[in-house]
């Protein structure tokens, strides 16, 4: 929670800072597809990039008119040891883990296109939208599929 939401704070507030002055640029702040959507048996975590989700669309709003952008990356898994580290290898089939260069490629390209949300891979804003506009038939899938 520290590292997911706290240290980021600080970020915000150098962004700030480019109120006023010549200077421009992006925030781009990595949360995760279970920040927007959850799941199933990561409840903390997922608070965690919901929170990092809250905090990026607020500081849009706070650095309007200034020469600050915010970016909201959001990849599903991510092909790093994270797992193995904790213990509990990913499972599903779907989605199949990015590779952390193709994020570090989609996170550079986010900031060179100035683009407000970044789904890693691309189709799971279609999951997302989903969940927004039908949050009942979302759940169903969701329980189903994991």
């Amino acid at each position: 929670m520290a590292v997911n939401l706290t240290g980021v704070r600080h970020v915000g507030g150098a962004g700030r800072g480019g109120r006023g002055g010549g200077g421009g640029g992006r925030v781009v702040l990595v949360s995760s597809m279970a920040g927007w959507a959850g799941v199933a048996n990561e409840a903390a975590y997922a608070a965690t990039k919901g929170g990092l989700l809250a905090f990026a669309e607020s500081l849009r709003y706070e650095l309007a008119g200034t020469r600050v952008g915010v970016t909201a990356v959001l990849p599903g898994a991510v092909d790093t040891p994270f797992f193995a580290r904790r213990g509990v290898p990913y499972h599903r089939a779907r989605p199949k883990p990015v590779p952390a260069g193709r994020l570090a490629d989609l996170v550079w390209r986010s900031v060179v296109y100035r683009r407000d949300e970044v789904f890693a891979p691309a189709w799971l804003a279609w999951p997302a939208r989903l969940r927004g506009g039908a949050p009942g038939p979302f759940r169903a899938m969701a329980k189903r599929f994991g």
